[in-house]
């Protein structure tokens, strides 16, 4: 008995030994696993699912569905309808929808699951949900930073790992700091780039694309991947006994969509190139989808979540969830707004546009008219989306009284014109997100680039002011548009001849078209004056009051005037505060901005606002906290200057009266009714107002810092041959023209002499 009393806390200490030993074990392999259900509790209870914007749901149409719930972290899209013509395309998941914005997706997919070996327990898996779609890390968005990226080795910095993204655009110059990939210093086996995670991530598939050059072919054609949580102990992911290889591109640009047989939990993930393409060399661009998992403890991964309060539809809406979502815009608030059309596009689409007024569908006297356009790129979605998101926040922030909001409807007339290009559009959306590539969908059906399909009257200008002996003078606003262009044989797109109707028939003030794929505000002239020059500073008479406004919505920008950001792709824009001259950018012939400019009253701007053309949906509140505050500074703006009426003196409104600055060679005209708007900076100005049958009245106009627009009328009285004509017309007679008569005079009394 004595001998079993001993021997009994030895053995059970030994056994206590062992199972803790088992205990770690466990706890080793079960940080590459997905966390529990407990886990999952916690995650749900951080970031809840937010509210649908309208009291009840979008209107459903023929033949939708409600859509299925979607994981509270991060969001999974989620699509109610499908274009009625969509090309039948392989399905990449068998229950979910995969991580791009629709459940079209273009590229190539790893082997089925069925197919993968289950028996391999080495290999980090989350057992549970595991089709479940992540969304992209964020290597396009910049959300992963260059210090995320790692390589074996690179040709030289301008190839370095950190510039692997997917989508990044080479410079203008090949062997500079900014080419368009990760290039492998070797063209071996051993090479590989990484991603850094910073957490724990469920990794479900990664994209590739070649290199962006304009004289080089290189990409990756088939690749491993590995993951690893501490990236010096590497598992590869398997098919049944032996690495799975993975099929990657067959040309330089077009993405390529690989899912992981099954989603394995990781801090880090590994490309591995095993064959490229044989006259190149190992280049490739990515994207990395993933979910990271929850960390409550984490402070610094807290601290750098953004989120939102705005209760607002945040996803990717086709044409006619678009058209839904203004019905539901309408509803809420059917006194202040008012859908309508602007024409048509190329496939019958109609262009619709969402006025916000006090009085919706009426010029106000003394009102200024501002506009916001996206989706002339069609690709180029988050501008519209943004738009969309504007639409609800002003409806909803009306019905709250908030006074900022309340003051900008009642004293602006806003028209949003969502998607100009609503044909692109419907290409880009069934590629997706990060399987529709830099192009896809940015021309119109038949194949015309909006942005730059407006009539060049920029050399029209330069040329009458180069050119001193010229028969007839250009003035320096309202230049009229060549006959060429108007004809039906010219090469215009509809939806380009639809928004100059549009523009002529409503005398707008400012103006925004909304752009993506850059982090800048791009101001007029956007083409150059020098023939032989592709960049070259060329300001307009306005150039101060084009800085200001680009300012100031780059200033309120979260991002563009951030000096720490990362360029997205090749230009840095910081030494001009987020902003630049188009010209001095890249010449473009033809440009919106200029001829809104040149052609009407509207001082236009191009709007970047962000590095990724088609963001993911799970980053569209983020894009909206970085946007919101300028979207609304910027339309501010158009309360800036001085404002007024040019009456006879009858006091009636003289519509096309001239208004003219002094020391500024750019005019504007007054609408209809006899009101004018001109953009100025703070100063004195002198400031002359002109009519036909007019006399010249001349001011002098204060305009102050504060926000709204100075006072500033004229009247303006008839001249004596002005008075002569109306006189002798009311009697069926036709005045005598003086100097015609003297003249004549002059010619008897020679014959007289002779």
């Amino acid at each position: 008995m004595a001998v079993a009393g001993t021997t009994s806390p030895a053995l059970a200490l030994a056994l206590v030994a062992v199972a803790l030993a088992l205990a770690g074990l466990r706890a080793q392999g079960a940080a590459l696993e997905e966390p529990g259900d407990d886990a999952r509790e916690v995650r749900r209870s951080e970031h809840p699912e937010p509210e649908p914007f309208s009291p009840s749901s979008l209107p459903e149409g023929p033949g939708e569905q409600d859509p299925e719930p979607s994981p509270p972290e991060p969001r999974t899209p989620q699509r109610t309808t499908k274009p009625k013509k969509a090309p039948k395309r392989e399905k990449l998941v068998a229950q979910t929808p995969p991580p791009g914005k629709n459940s079209k997706r273009k590229g190539r997919r790893s082997k089925s699951p069925e197919k993968a070996a289950s028996d391999d327990h080495s290999v980090p898996v989350a057992h549970a949900d595991v089709r479940e779609s992540c969304p992209p890390l964020g290597l396009e968005t910049l959300k992963i930073t260059d210090f995320q990226m790692h390589a074996s080795t690179t040709k030289r910095y301008g190839l370095g790992a950190h510039r692997g993204r997917l989508n990044i655009q080479a410079g203008i110059n090949e062997n500079d700091f900014y080419d368009g990939a990760w290039c492998a210093g070797r063209s071996d086996l051993q090479q590989w780039i990484e991603v850094d995670a910073r957490r724990l991530t469920k990794f479900t598939g990664v994209i590739t694309q070649g290199r962006n050059s304009l004289w080089l072919s290189d990409w990756v054609t088939s690749y491993k991947v590995m993951v690893s949580n501490d990236s010096h102990t590497w598992i590869t992911v398997k098919n049944g006994s032996g690495d799975l290889i993975f099929e990657g591109n067959s040309e330089k640009e077009i993405p390529v969509l690989n899912e992981l047989p099954v989603p394995m939990v990781a801090r880090y993930i590994r490309i591995n190139p095993r064959s490229w393409f044989e006259n190149g060399s190992i280049c490739l661009r990515m994207e990395i989808l993933g979910c990271p998992l929850p960390d409550p403890n984490n402070y610094y991964h807290r601290r750098n979540e953004m989120t939102t309060t705005d209760d607002l539809d945040f996803k990717h809406h086709s044409y006619k969830e678009m058209r839904q979502l203004m019905k539901v815009v309408n509803e809420m608030c059917p006194n202040i707004t008012r859908i309508y059309n602007i024409g048509k596009s190329h496939q019958g689409l109609k262009l619709y546009a969402v006025e916000i007024s006090d009085h919706p569908g009426e010029h106000e006297v003394g009102e200024p008219e501002f506009h916001y356009i996206a989706g002339a790129h069609g690709n180029e979605v988050l501008g519209r989306e943004l738009l969309l998101l504007l639409l609800q926040f002003l409806c909803q922030e009306y019905l709250a009284q908030n006074p900022r909001i309340v003051h900008l409807v009642e004293e602006t007339r806003i028209h949003v014109l969502p998607s100009l290009n609503p044909d692109g559009y419907e290409k880009a959306w069934e590629g997706g997100s990060e399987l529709g590539g830099w192009s896809l969908g940015r021309w119109t059906h038949d194949g015309i680039d909006i942005n730059n399909n407006f009539p060049d009257l920029n050399s029209l200008l330069w040329e009458a002011e180069d050119r001193q002996n010229v028969p007839r003078k250009v003035p320096n606003h309202y230049i009229a548009i060549p006959e060429w262009f108007l004809s039906e044989n010219a090469t215009v797109a509809l939806e380009t001849r639809a928004v100059i109707a549009w523009m002529e028939k409503i005398p707008f003030v400012l103006g925004g078209n909304l752009q993506g794929g850059e982090l800048v505000v791009a101001y007029p002239y956007d083409m150059v004056r020098s023939l032989w020059k592709t960049q070259e500073p060329t300001p307009t008479p306005d150039d101060h009051v084009f800085r200001w406004l680009a300012y100031s919505y780059a200033s309120t920008h979260r991002l563009m005037t951030d000096a720490r950001r990362r360029v997205c792709h090749a230009e840095d824009f910081q030494k001009e505060e987020g902003t630049v001259n188009g010209a001095s950018w890249h010449t473009v012939a033809g440009s919106l901005n200029d001829f809104s400019y040149l052609h009407t009253n509207c001082f236009e701007l191009s709007i970047y606002v962000g590095c990724d053309k088609y963001p993911h949906e799970s980053q569209l509140p983020e894009e909206w906290e970085n946007n919101r505050e300028s979207l609304i500074v910027f339309m501010e703006q158009v309360h800036r200057g001085i404002k007024g009426m040019v009456r006879d003196s009858h006091g009636k409104g003289i519509p096309n009266a001239v208004i003219s600055v002094e020391g500024i060679n750019h005019d504007i005209r007054t609408a209809s009714d006899g009101d004018y708007w001109r953009l100025l900076n703070p100063g004195e100005y002198v400031v002359t107002a002109k009519a036909e049958g007019y006399t010249t009245s001349t001011k002098n106009c204060m305009v102050g810092y504060a926000m709204g627009a100075t006072r500033c009328d004229f009247t303006l009285s008839k001249t004596n041959l002005a008075r002569i004509r109306e006189i002798m017309a009311k009697f069926g007679k036709r005045p005598v023209s003086l100097p015609a008569r003297r003249l004549k005079l002059r010619g008897r009394k020679r014959r007289q002499r002779g």
